[in-house]
Formats: C-alpha cells, structure tokens, sequence
C-alpha cells in the first residue's frame, strides 16, 4: 500500500509539472464572481418587491417568474462542476462566443463557428450564442439585429431546432446584448453567412 501511495503521489506530481489538471481537480468557483453577486442581488431585490407589491411595477406572477429564473441561476453558479458549454443540435453549423476560461479567465471572448453535433470544450467558457438578425426565437419575437444570447456561468447550454424551424435552448438566456449595449465584437452575419462557415471552436474530443 505505502508503494502504491508513493506512486499516486508522483503522478499527481508530473501531472501539475506538466500543466495537465487530474480528472479531480476542483470546479471552478462561480460563487465569487460579480456575477453571482448580481443574481444574489436581484433575488434580493426581488423578495422585497413580493412582500410589497404595491411599491413594485411587476405583478406577483412576473415576480415569481423572474424569482424561478434566478434561482435557477444562483443554483448553477454553486453546483457547476465546468465552465459554461454548448452544444449544437440544431442541424447546421451556428456560431458563439468563447474565451479559455481555466487559463485566461480575463481573455476576451471571441466569436467561433461550432459545427452540428459538437459541444465546446469544457476548460472554455462559451459565454453566448449569436444571433443574426431575422432568427426566430421559440417563444420570443423575431431578432430584428445582430444580438447574443448570454446565459449564467456554469451553463451546459443545448440549442435545438423546434418543428416550427424556431431555435431553442434548454435554458432560459440569462441576458441579451447588442452591439449597442455590449463589449462584445457583436458583428453583422446571415444565417447563410454563418451555416456556409469552416467551424473552427474548440470542441471536446
């Protein structure tokens, strides 16, 4: 036994020189991030408007629609076992935007085209997907600009395609930003633009 310790201990050692995190490294910690100080914030916020609806705009059903959708937020920044990624099942290639969260949390997010069938790589953050302008939303009106659906750190994001050819996802979008509003490099891309693209995100093996 003490063989085999010592054995352990030496593999765990050339897997840290070599930069290669073991299978049980520690997940990464969403819950000191501004944005888990926001969701708890807006949670706050929220339980104050249902005590005193009368002081708020929203009605007691929005209040506990949004309060379900943060809640859900707060519960994948605590449990999140990777950072966020998506899939692509849709039929066709779509593009998203990515940055290599493990070793440049800080990097910028840039935009890549993720191919039918294929998920991004779990030590990158896919931190939204784009949206060009004219795609129909289940449930939504028509995107009418370029915009990018953003969803909650942690996210293990699926997007389909519905019977009525209306793009879905397996959560809610936490937020959406335009080039108006966003730091994002939010370009100006067709559908046709982006399916006739080479993909190019990094992808699990």
């Amino acid at each position: 036994m003490n063989g085999f310790r010592i054995i352990l201990v030496a593999l765990v050692l050339l897997l840290n020189l070599v930069g290669v995190s073991p299978a049980w490294a520690d997940p990464p910690k969403l819950t000191g991030t501004p944005e888990y100080a926001e969701v708890t914030q807006a949670i706050a916020n929220l339980i104050r408007a249902k005590a005193a609806p009368e002081e708020s705009d929203l009605t007691s059903v929005e209040i506990e629609q949004k309060l379900g959708a943060l809640n859900l937020q707060k519960y994948i920044l605590e449990t999140a076992s990777h950072y966020s990624q998506c899939r692509n099942s849709t039929g066709s290639t779509i593009a998203v935007f990515a940055h290599k969260a493990k070793k440049a949390p800080q990097s910028p997010s840039v935009l890549y085209y993720l191919a039918n069938g294929e998920m991004t790589e779990d030590e990158w953050s896919c931190d939204g997907v784009y949206l060009p302008t004219g795609t129909k939303l289940a449930g939504l009106s028509e995107v009418t600009e370029p915009t990018v659906a953003q969803f909650v750190s942690g996210t293990r994001l699926n997007a389909t395609v519905n019977a009525q050819g209306e793009l879905e996802f397996n959560l809610a979008p936490s937020k959406f930003a335009k080039s108006s509003d966003s730091v994002l490099p939010i370009p100006d891309l067709t559908v046709a633009t982006i399916q006739a693209s080479l993909p190019n995100a990094p992808i699990e093996d």
